[in-house]
């Protein structure tokens, strides 16, 4: 079990921890709750903490964060309601229709 990373806060942590183990990762949020105790410990060391259990995926846990971090921005017109639609998304916010050519498997 090794650390993969430092959240800066809870919600961050579980959000991050939720689309790793979407990848097929087994992580787990530590230090979650030690915040409440920032000052009498060293800030940095009362952040949550995202662990992985199998120490041979670290490296590529890494890449694929680094990966959803960086998503790429579109910016395309909604076929269906002519919606302007910004950012990672393949569906329409307004009426739900995917982005011409996105993967809906």
């Amino acid at each position: 079990m090794k650390r993969l990373l430092q959240a800066p806060n809870s919600a961050l942590a579980h959000l991050w921890t939720a689309q790793l183990r979407a990848a097929g990762f087994d992580v787990s949020v530590q230090r979650e709750f030690a915040g409440g105790i920032a000052g009498e410990i060293p800030v940095d060391q009362a952040l949550p903490e995202i662990w992985i259990m199998d120490d041979d995926q670290v490296k590529r846990a890494r890449q694929v964060f680094a990966e959803l971090q960086n998503l790429p921005q579109r910016r395309w017109s909604c076929s269906a309601c002519a919606e302007l639609v910004e950012g990672p998304f393949d569906q329409c916010w307004n009426c739900g229709a995917d982005r011409p050519g996105a993967f809906t498997g």
